[in-house]
C-alpha cells in the first residue's frame, strides 16, 4: 500500500510545483511589462512597436496592470481587468489621435450602402500651419500602393477614387508644382502617381480631353525637382475645365458643383490651379470662385512658375448629377448651399418665386428658353400669346457661350416659372427662386431616362417646383422626316438599342417641337397652381 500512496502523492507535489512556478512566471512577466510600459504618461502616443513576439497577445498594446497577489484567481482577474482597461484607454488614445489627425484628413463617418471610395471631410486650411515638410497626408479610401496611415493604422493611397466618376489625390509637405512639365512633386510617396483632374471618369471621350499630371516622389535632397520660384502657405487646389467644359450642363455637374464639395470648407484659404485654361470660361466663372476662394486663379498649365504648397489636392469629388449628397459632403452643405453661393456670387435678390409675381405688374413671369438649332420650339411666338392670354408676364430668352452670366442669372432669378427643351439652356434652373416651377419639354422617343437623370431629379434638392411635358408624336417634326412605319417613329427603344449615337442623331439632333397650344394652356395652369 505504501509505494502505491507514494505514486499518488509524487505527481500532486509534481503539479504544486507547476503551479507555484507558473505563479512566479507570471509575476516576472507582469513586473516586466509594468516597468516596461507603466513608465509612459497616460494620454501620450504609444511607443514605437516593441518586439510584440516576445509578449503575450493579451498584453500587447496594453495598459499598467496593476500589482497582483499570489493566488492564481486573483492573477486571471487583474489580466482581464488590464485586457478590458486597456480597451477604454485604447478608444481614448484613438478619440485624441483622431483629433490630431483632423487637422489634415478628417473622414465623416460612413452611411449604410456608402461605398468605400466616399469622399472624406476636409478642414479649413489654416489647421496645415503646423505641418511639417516630411510629413504625408493622404486620406482613406480606393486602391494602389500606400502612402501613410488611417487612425486605424490601415495603409492609405495618395490617389483613390471618390466616386466612380471623380478621382482624388491629396498629400501634404513639400510640395512643387511644375505646370509646364505636368509633374507635382512630393515628398514622402514612393511611388508615381497619374492623374486627370476632371470629374468625369467613367467616359473616355471626356477624358481624353482633359491633361494628365503626374506625381512624383521628392527626394529627400530635393536635388530630383525645380526650385521654388513661387511659395504659398496656403493649400493648392487643382481642377480641370477640359472635358465637356463650356456646355453649361456638364460645367456645373463636372465642374462646378464638385468643386465647390470639394473646397467650400477651406473658406476662401486655398489657391485654384486650373488645367486647361479657356479665359472667357474664367471670366463666365469668376464670380463664383470668388465665394471659394481669396485669390486669383492660376493657369497651371502655362504658368512659367514652381508653386510649392504646404498641401496639395487634385480632383474635385462627384456626388450625382447636379448635386450634392449632404451626408458625404463637409459640413453637411447640400446643394441649397450651392445655390445660395451662386446667389451672392451674381447678386440674386428674389428668394422665393410668387404667383403674384415680383417685377411689379402683379402677374408671375414666364421664362421660355429658346434654341437656336435642333429641338427649337418651331411656335414660340405662338406659346409666348398663349401664356400671356394665360395671365403671365413672358419673357424668351436665348442663352449662349457668350451670355453675360450675371445678367442671364438676373433674369431667370426673376422668372416664377420657366420652360424649355431638354438641353443646356435648362442647367440655369440654378438660379430660380425656391418654389418657382421648372417645365421640361421631353422630346419624343423614350427618354425619360435621360430627362429626369440630368434635370428631374436635380430639381426637388435645389427647392423648385418640376413638372414634364412629354412630346407627342404629333407635335414632333419627326413625323415629317420618316416614313409612318419607320423605326424611329415606331420603336424608339430598338433605336436605344443602338446605342448613344444612334439615339442621339435620331432624337436630339434632328427633333424640332411644334407644341400642342392647348396643352400647352393646360399645362401653364397647372404650373401657376404649383407657385406659392
Amino acid at each position: 500500500m505504501k509505494p502505491s500512496m507514494r505514486s499518488r502523492q509524487e505527481p500532486r507535489r509534481l503539479s504544486n510545483g507547476v503551479i507555484i512556478g507558473a505563479m512566479l512566471l507570471s509575476l516576472c512577466v507582469l513586473s516586466i511589462v509594468k516597468a516596461r510600459y507603466c513608465a509612459t504618461p497616460f494620454g501620450t502616443a504609444r511607443p514605437p512597436s516593441s518586439p510584440s513576439h516576445l509578449i503575450p497577445f493579451f498584453l500587447r498594446s496594453g495598459p499598467c496592470v496593476p500589482s497582483c497577489g499570489g493566488e492564481l484567481p486573483l492573477l486571471m482577474m487583474s489580466l482581464w481587468s488590464g485586457v478590458r482597461a486597456g480597451k477604454a484607454e485604447d478608444q481614448l488614445q484613438e478619440q485624441m489621435n483622431a483629433s490630431i489627425r483632423m487637422e489634415t484628413d478628417e473622414s465623416p463617418a460612413r452611411t449604410p450602402g456608402e461605398e468605400e471610395e466616399d469622399e472624406p471631410e476636409e478642414v479649413p486650411s489654416t489647421a496645415l500651419a503646423v505641418t511639417t515638410p516630411a510629413a504625408v497626408s493622404t486620406t482613406t479610401g480606393g486602391k494602389g500602393r500606400k502612402a501613410g496611415k488611417d487612425r486605424k493604422g490601415k495603409a492609405k493611397p495618395t490617389c483613390y477614387m471618390t466616386s466612380k466618376r471623380s478621382e482624388r489625390c491629396d498629400a501634404s509637405g513639400d510640395i512643387r508644382v511644375d505646370g509646364n512639365r505636368s509633374t507635382i512633386y512630393v515628398s514622402g510617396i514612393d511611388r508615381e502617381w497619374r492623374t486627370k483632374p476632371y470629374a468625369r471618369y467613367h467616359d473616355p471621350v471626356a477624358m481624353a480631353h482633359v491633361r494628365e499630371y503626374t506625381l512624383k516622389p521628392l527626394g529627400a535632397a530635393g536635388d530630383a525637382a525645380p526650385a521654388c520660384t513661387k511659395n504659398h502657405s496656403v493649400p493648392g487646389f487643382m481642377f480641370s475645365n477640359g472635358g465637356f467644359s463650356g456646355n453649361l450642363y456638364h460645367d456645373y455637374t463636372d465642374v462646378l458643383v464638385p468643386l465647390f464639395i470639394s473646397t467650400h470648407q477651406f473658406k476662401g484659404r486655398v489657391k485654384f490651379l486650373l488645367s486647361g485654361m479657356k479665359p472667357w470660361w474664367v471670366a463666365k466663372f469668376t464670380p463664383f470662385f470668388q465665394q471659394l476662394t481669396r485669390y486669383d486663379v492660376i493657369d497651371v498649365d502655362n504658368d512659367q512658375e514652381v508653386h510649392c504648397f504646404p498641401r496639395i489636392l487634385i480632383g474635385a469629388t462627384f456626388h450625382k448629377d447636379m448635386g450634392v449628397d449632404p451626408r458625404r459632403s463637409p459640413g453637411h452643405v447640400s446643394v441649397v448651399d450651392f445655390k445660395c453661393a451662386l446667389r451672392r456670387a451674381f447678386g440674386l435678390e428674389r428668394e422665393a418665386a410668387s404667383r403674384g409675381g415680383a417685377t411689379g405688374t402683379g402677374k408671375p413671369r414666364l421664362l421660355i428658353i429658346s434654341r437656336r438649332g435642333s429641338r427649337r420650339f418651331l411656335n414660340e411666338r405662338e406659346m409666348a400669346r398663349v401664356a400671356a392670354e394665360a395671365g403671365f408676364e413672358v419673357r424668351v430668352a436665348e442663352p449662349d457661350q457668350h451670355t453675360d452670366m450675371a445678367t442671364f442669372a438676373k433674369l431667370v432669378n426673376s422668372a416664377d416659372v420657366m420652360i424649355g427643351v431638354h438641353g443646356a439652356g435648362l442647367t440655369n434652373m440654378v438660379f430660380l427662386p425656391r418654389g418657382a416651377v421648372l417645365i421640361q419639354v421631353v422630346p419624343f422617343g423614350g427618354l425619360e431616362w435621360l430627362t429626369s437623370v440630368t434635370f428631374k431629379d436635380p430639381a426637388g434638392d435645389m427647392e423648385v417646383n418640376y413638372m414634364d411635358y412629354n412630346v407627342k408624336l404629333e407635335e414632333s417634326s419627326l413625323i415629317d422626316q420618316y416614313p409612318k412605319n419607320h423605326q424611329v417613329l415606331t420603336d424608339p427603344y430598338a433605336v436605344h438599342k443602338q446605342g448613344w449615337d444612334a439615339l442621339k442623331t435620331a432624337y436630339l439632333d434632328k427633333q424640332n417641337i411644334r407644341v400642342d397650344l392647348d396643352r400647352f394652356k393646360a399645362t401653364l395652369q397647372e404650373a401657376m397652381s404649383r407657385l406659392p
